[in-house]
C-alpha cells in the first residue's frame, strides 16, 4: 500500500482552462500545438506598437513577420526537432518544438509600411511605428445678435 498525498485545496480549484481543447480548430496537429502558443507581450508607446516574443532556440530564418489584410501583423515560424539518434536516451523532453503562428489586429495608426523586426538573443521585436494624430481644428464661430 502506498500513500496518496492530496492538496486540501484541490476541490476548491476550478481549472479556468478546462475544456479549452474542445475550442482549438480540429486542424492543429500535435506538432503545431506544441509550440502554437509562443508567448507575446505588446505594449503601446508614444511613437509606436512594440511586440517582443519569446522564441529561444528559433533561428532569425524560421521566422516570418507580415502584415496581413492591411492591419494585421502575423508572426510565424517553426521551432525544429532535435535529430534522434539510436544511440541516445531520452530522459526528459520539456521543450516544445513545432509550428507557431500568432495574430494582432493592428489600430488603425499603424504605419504598416514601416514596421522593422529584429531577433536577438530568443526574442524577436516588432516595432510598428504610429501614424500621428491630426489634431482637429477648432474654427470658433461668431454669434450674431
Amino acid at each position: 500500500m502506498s500513500i496518496v498525498r492530496r492538496c486540501p485545496f484541490a476541490d476548491l480549484w476550478v481549472d479556468p482552462f478546462d475544456g479549452f481543447c474542445s475550442i482549438v480548430p480540429a486542424s492543429w496537429d500535435s506538432e503545431t500545438a506544441g509550440f502554437a502558443n509562443a508567448r507575446v507581450d505588446w505594449k503601446e508607446t508614444p511613437e509606436a506598437h512594440v511586440f517582443k516574443a519569446d522564441l529561444p532556440g528559433v533561428k532569425k530564418e524560421e521566422v516570418k513577420v507580415e502584415v496581413e489584410d492591411g492591419n494585421v501583423l502575423v508572426v510565424s515560424g517553426e521551432r525544429s526537432k532535435e535529430k534522434e539518434d539510436k544511440k541516445e536516451k531520452w530522459h526528459r523532453v520539456e521543450r516544445s518544438s513545432g509550428k507557431f503562428v500568432r495574430r494582432f489586429q493592428l489600430p488603425e495608426n499603424a504605419k504598416v509600411e514601416d514596421v522593422k523586426a529584429g531577433l536577438e538573443n530568443g526574442v524577436l521585436t516588432v516595432t510598428v511605428p504610429k501614424a500621428e494624430v491630426k489634431k482637429p481644428e477648432v474654427k470658433t464661430i461668431e454669434i450674431s445678435g
